[in-house]
């Protein structure tokens, strides 16, 4: 069955691009990376896109020639991309209800994992939504994916009601899919078919092939907390990163808001009239892999229909290479990250600023757009770094101009399976070569004093 899939972004002006890589303002807040979706040949796809103005599109040709603009081989990914990018703003919708929910009255919608973490109706909920959607856009048969959750908990007997609780939220959700420019289901999902999308992310990884990563509800401590937390979605070929996808509801979208506690910042904004964009939060950012660009698009507000890109800038990593003037982000937990090492780190690479410790991988979104420069994570003895907690993080930033490599400086290693094997110490990311090889040279002039 052929399906709309709606790129609009295909008619859409190249934004000027300067000699530096920057793109004019002039088109910056109006107009999406449309070198990402621009095609003059474009790949066979299972997807039926709409006709747009062939005119149109040859006179965008010209304008990108005319920039001595190359199309890059990532373009290919155009479709996956939207899809993407519309399927992890519905999550956020959907979080963002549930946490609303969960925060106004206590009730039995947040259990615990066997490791003790704690899983919520938002996990299993965004993870049959994201499996649903990208199954009827790929075809469920060329589809594979990596994801968080599974249905152990969800199908024992005393857990009925919060089953029920999943499927509402599921159909809830889908329903708006027109709203976000995809296609729902003609009728509401049943049990044993929202159970069956929650079961369908049942990959292990690998080197060679396609699957998409999801981490339905990256930081699930702060989303019950009514704090910071990340909708994370990657796509991975043959090993390689070649999409990634954050979602982050409450993240402010003024800097200087990040610094105040979650629940001040409830309160002023309900207290701030709602034209007021002093405390506007929650955005999508994206970036496909070889582009040079990553992306920026606010969350739909409700009864909004998404129009792309949605009012979409550009993000770029801080310019800051002077430790002393950096700031650094770590986990808030301290279960699966050392703060002592980092801040030891800290002090003998001469950071002055105190870290900002942020929930999920808000942490990568913060560099990219140039907040923070630095994340370190050192883990304890025994735990493993997943896929799903690094994969769309670190393709947004490399894009953004940062980098991501582990405590040696090597690539982090998505293809041998749901872990990160043979990662080297811990996971760094930074804004920059210079700044980055600081820390490199840190954590190994401080490691072997290290209780890690």
């Amino acid at each position: 069955m052929d399906m709309p899939l709606y790129c609009s972004s295909l008619a859409a002006r190249v934004p000027h691009v300067s000699g530096d890589g920057r793109v004019n303002n002039k088109f910056a807040s109006n107009h999406v990376g449309s070198l990402f979706f621009q095609h003059q040949n474009p790949p066979k796809q299972i997807l039926s896109l709409p006709k747009f103005d062939q005119s149109r599109s040859s006179s965008i040709m010209e304008d990108q020639k005319s920039l001595g603009v190359a199309s890059p081989e990532p373009e290919k990914y155009y479709q996956e991309l939207d899809v993407a990018v519309r399927a992890v703003q519905m999550a956020c919708s959907l979080c963002q209800r549930v946490q609303d929910r969960l925060i106004s009255k206590s009730n039995d919608q947040i259990q615990s994992k066997d490791d003790n973490s704690p899983v919520t109706v938002a996990d299993w909920s965004v993870q049959a939504t994201v499996s649903w959607l990208l199954s009827e856009y790929f075809g469920r048969k060329n589809l594979s994916i990596v994801a968080e959750e599974d249905v152990q908990k969800l199908s024992k007997a005393d857990a009925s009601e919060l089953l029920v609780a999943v499927v509402n939220t599921v159909n809830e959700c889908l329903a708006e899919a027109p709203r976000f420019g995809l296609k729902g289901p003609d009728k509401a999902l049943g049990t044993s078919e929202v159970l069956e999308a929650i079961s369908h992310c049942n990959s292990s990884g690998g080197p060679t092939g396609r699957f998409w990563t999801l981490d339905p509800v990256d930081g699930t401590l702060g989303f019950v907390r009514g704090d910071q937390y990340a909708i994370a979605l990657a796509l991975i070929e043959d090993g390689d990163v070649v999409l990634g996808v954050l979602g982050c509801p409450n993240y402010p979208m003024r800097k200087e808001w990040l610094s105040y506690h979650h629940r001040y910042h409830r309160i002023i904004t309900k207290l701030t009239p709602p034209t007021s964009e002093s405390w506007d939060k929650g955005f999508v950012t994206y970036a496909m892999k070889g582009s040079g660009k990553a992306w920026m698009q606010p969350l739909l507000q409700s009864n909004q229909k998404l129009v792309w890109p949605n009012s979409a800038r550009p993000v770029r990593v801080s310019s800051i290479d002077d430790p002393a003037l950096a700031t650094f982000c770590e986990p808030v937990e301290k279960a699966n990250s050392s703060h002592s090492f980092t801040a030891g780190l800290a002090h003998t690479m001469g950071l002055r600023k105190q870290p900002l410790r942020v929930y999920s991988m808000v942490k990568y979104a913060a560099i990219a757009r140039g907040d923070a420069e630095i994340f370190m994570k050192f883990a304890r003895a025994g735990y493993k770094e997943k896929i799903w907690d690094h994969a769309a993080g670190v393709v947004i930033i490399q894009e953004a101009g940062g980098m991501v490599t582990d405590a040696r400086g090597q690539p982090l290693d998505f293809s041998k399976g749901i872990y990160l094997e043979g990662l080297d110490r811990g996971v760094i990311a930074s804004a920059g070569a210079i700044l980055h090889d600081k820390i490199i040279s840190a954590v190994d002039a401080s490691w072997d004093s290290s209780c890690l």
